[in-house]
């Protein structure tokens, strides 16, 4: 596995003010390790993240099955080693009120859930403050927390923090955790947008 994947955290940040969604992953030593771009007017989603801002060397990619799905689950696959390592499944219902997804393994079998903070929060940030109410999600496997996923308070990007450091045996596969970012990065740029 790329030596990319091995880190206990991570910051992922958007620009907020670019024609397309762009996305650079940082360690914990505040260097760059991974870049992503979304491709405009794309009708499924198709997101790829390269080791570099030049693009050599892609090493995820994540897709969305269907082109419109309320419940829409995405494949996470390691491009360079061409291996799906699971994919993420938002839970349609459950997710207009507070965000709910399921993380499955790569036979799609359910083993895991990403979800928001609390209903409390999640519906002022709905209703009431939106993006003035920074946001927290945890990943958990069985009933084991085994990442958090907490956002940055800052006017002019998108920052989240992706931390790892509660899941030392690395149960969750940190290339599904990376996804999971970048996907709660890229559906909140076109919910504030």
């Amino acid at each position: 596995m790329n030596p990319i994947f091995q880190f206990p955290s991570y910051l992922l940040k958007r620009q907020v003010f670019a024609l397309a969604g762009t996305f650079r992953f940082y360690d914990p030593n505040g260097n760059q390790v991974m870049f992503s771009q979304q491709k405009m007017f794309k009708l499924r989603e198709d997101i790829r993240v390269y080791a570099d801002e030049n693009k050599t060397q892609e090493v995820l990619s994540i897709k969305a099955r269907q082109i419109i799905d309320f419940s829409a689950a995405y494949d996470v696959v390691d491009t360079a080693m061409n291996q799906k390592v699971g994919a993420l499944r938002r839970k349609g219902w459950s997710s207009m009120l507070r965000d709910e997804w399921q993380v499955l393994d790569a036979n799609d079998n359910p083993i895991g859930v990403l979800f928001e903070d609390s209903l409390g929060l999640a519906l002022l940030r709905r209703f009431l403050l939106g993006s003035w109410l920074p946001q927290n999600y945890d990943i958990t496997l069985g009933e084991t927390r085994v990442a958090d996923l907490r956002q940055n308070f800052n006017l002019f990007r998108y920052e989240l923090n992706l931390d790892f450091s509660m899941d030392p045996s690395q149960r969750l596969d940190r290339r599904l955790g990376i996804a999971a970012g970048l996907l709660l990065a890229a559906v909140e740029g076109r919910q504030s947008s």
